[in-house]
């Protein structure tokens, strides 16, 4: 693995007396795609929400080689964090354009030019700039979330099951502007159901079960992985 981008240490999360996530430890190299996998309830999510600061957690995040467990959202964002959340959350009453004006809003120097780059990762959203979000499709606005995470030019990227609720051909469409991000050199960690899709386009991958890490290890070889296979992937 290369040079550490991101590390959890004995992250927990707890919801009242449920402990969602019970001490995982993991970490994401430079250019690397790691994937989160595991199914509903696993803690992919929390995990993912605690790491932009929206979920509190005990435990140490290190973003960069700099601890910031104790920051508020906006400032992990500042740092470089991109976030784009289970559900896609667009404004849905802004424009196409509008909301990735909002994803510029910590730095706003040269705003044009980086939708300028959005845009010609997602032509689709370049022919709907002014309509309203809540008129695109649920793989339109998944672009868009993307889109807008975006136009912080991010260090890290950090997508919450970003095929949830997609047709398999927008689920490929989403995965070939992933794998298009990963070719340029961007780091991303992925939080994802669909254990196929994502083990084949990610470095490495953490399973969860209950909140703990059950498997871990190179994508390639989690696919073949029996244990994986007939827990994620239907045993084929």
């Amino acid at each position: 693995m290369t040079e550490a981008l991101l590390t959890l240490d004995n992250l927990t999360i707890l919801y009242g007396r449920v402990r969602a996530v019970d001490g995982i430890s993991l970490s994401v190299g430079r250019g690397e795609v790691v994937a989160i996998l595991g199914s509903n309830g696993a803690g992919k999510s929390s995990i993912a929400r605690a790491i932009v600061g929206l979920t509190k957690a005990r435990g140490a995040i290190a973003f960069n080689g700099q601890s910031i467990g104790a920051l508020p959202p906006h400032r992990r964002a500042a740092l470089g964090i991109g976030y784009v959340p289970e559900g896609r959350r667009v404004f849905a009453e802004l424009t196409v354009r509008e909301n990735l004006l909002m994803g510029a809003y910590l730095v706003p120097r040269d705003a044009a030019g980086r939708m300028g780059e959005v845009l010609a990762i997602f032509p689709r959203l370049a022919e709907r700039e002014r309509q309203l979000a809540a008129t695109l499709s649920g793989g339109e606005q998944q672009m868009l979330a993307i889109g807008r995470a975006l136009m912080r030019k991010p260090g890290l990227m950090v997508l919450d099951e970003p095929s949830l609720g997609l047709s398999p051909v927008l689920v490929q469409v989403i995965y070939k502007a992933i794998g298009d991000l990963q070719r340029s050199g961007m780091t991303i960690l992925l939080a994802e159901q669909s254990a196929h899709i994502a083990l084949r386009l990610a470095d490495r991958a953490y399973v969860l079960e209950t909140g703990r890490i059950a498997v871990e290890g190179a994508a390639g070889a989690l696919l073949n992985d029996m244990r994986v296979r007939e827990a994620y992937l239907g045993g084929v």
